[in-house]
């Protein structure tokens, strides 16, 4: 017989798996820790929030929960309506499972100019402009058009969500 210890011997150390004291953690991206979504109970979720369903950010018009059989597990329905094109989607899932909410942000920026491309100017508090979202095909659309041509000065509302941002709302600008 072989005594246990002969087998069993400790390996040596493996100095490639030892981290220097003077190694930093590498991280990819630094974005002030926010994401597009987060989770939250279906339980939890409320008519008037939003809730992303099928991958489209939409506020909950209708929700109901419904009690199920004797080993079954409490649901809840949703009924939404797209943040930016207003198309409907419905969704069940059970009141105990996390359901994902969209970061829904809203922003008024004032309205410099309208380009001959339709792609709107505008300039936030701080007086930085960006020239990169265009007048959308929507009822705010044509009123921003409208106003803008009367040489109104503007307040438009830009809703942001999902990496997608529309101008939602328009306004004249107190003087």
């Amino acid at each position: 017989r072989v005594p246990l210890h002969a087998v069993i011997s400790p390996l040596p150390p493996n100095p490639t798996n030892i981290m220097a004291d003077d190694e930093e953690p590498q991280f990819e991206q630094a974005n002030a820790g926010s994401s597009l979504d987060y989770p939250q109970q279906a339980s939890a979720c409320r008519k008037g929030g939003f809730l992303l369903i099928k991958g489209h950010p939409c506020k909950i018009v209708d929700m109901s929960t419904s009690k199920t059989g004797k080993h079954g597990h409490a649901k809840c329905k949703f009924t939404g309506t797209d943040i930016f094109d207003g198309s409907k989607h419905e969704m069940i899932e059970s009141s105990t499972h996390n359901v994902t909410i969209p970061n829904v942000s809203r922003v008024e920026l004032s309205l410099l100019d309208i380009d001959d491309e339709g792609f709107m100017s505008l300039m936030d508090d701080g007086g930085n402009t960006r020239d990169d979202l265009k007048v959308p095909d929507t009822e705010a659309g044509q009123e921003i058009t409208k106003l803008h041509e009367s040489g109104e000065q503007l307040k438009v509302t830009i809703l942001k969500s999902m990496g997608k941002e529309m101008a939602i709302d328009v306004k004249k600008e107190a003087e």
